[in-house]
């Protein structure tokens, strides 16, 4: 098998991580990639705590299990932090992306990191939101925050995925917001 990138997403019913993987595989249809995105579901109840997973490869996936040992873990509620081990299998040299206003050195710290061989990258995601949005639906706009620390896909390829996907169901300046928004993560992004 070629090039495959697993990416665990962890958060909680109801803040988008299910439709953020789906936009974020779509994104590789531009490169001519392939991609499988599906979520984990607990107890179904808005707020309880869940996972989805995106795999993108440059050639077919012929896996269909649960991401064990992702290269990418995108927390977008960073209240699970505490809650759930959310860096269990992340490869060396992996990438964690998390939604929060600290510093990545203090969510390093925080999840006692601080001599392993991962890029810990945070973005304030949700003040992003409550800010562009006026609700606290991060996970589209960790997209930014994703294509910034991975180079995995092109930032205006989500873009138009956004625009096309989201625009199929939502007011037009919705979609504008949620595309500003992501692009600000994508600037806002911090590494450490």
């Amino acid at each position: 098998m070629g090039k495959l990138t697993e990416i665990r997403w962890h958060g909680r019913a109801g803040q988008g991580i299910v439709t953020a993987g789906e936009l974020l595989a779509e994104s590789a249809l531009e490169h001519e990639m392939y991609f499988q995105a599906f979520p984990d579901y607990g107890p179904e109840r808005m707020g309880a705590p869940i996972k989805s997973y995106t795999r993108i490869s440059d050639e077919p996936i012929d896996v269909h299990y649960q991401i064990l040992n992702p290269e990418i873990v995108v927390v977008v509620n960073p209240n699970l932090l505490g809650v759930e081990n959310v860096t269990e299998g992340l490869v060396e040299n992996g990438i964690l992306i998390v939604n929060s206003p600290e510093s990545p050195a203090k969510i390093r710290a925080q999840l006692g990191l601080e001599n392993a061989e991962i890029r810990v990258f945070t973005v304030d995601a949700t003040g992003i939101a409550l800010e562009a949005l006026k609700r606290d639906i991060p996970a589209t706009i960790m997209l930014g925050a994703i294509v910034h620390a991975s180079g995995l896909v092109d930032l205006d390829d989500v873009v138009d995925v956004v625009k096309d996907k989201l625009g199929a169901k939502l007011r037009g300046e919705i979609v504008d917001a949620n595309v500003k928004a992501l692009q600000r993560a994508y600037d806002e992004v911090k590494e450490g």
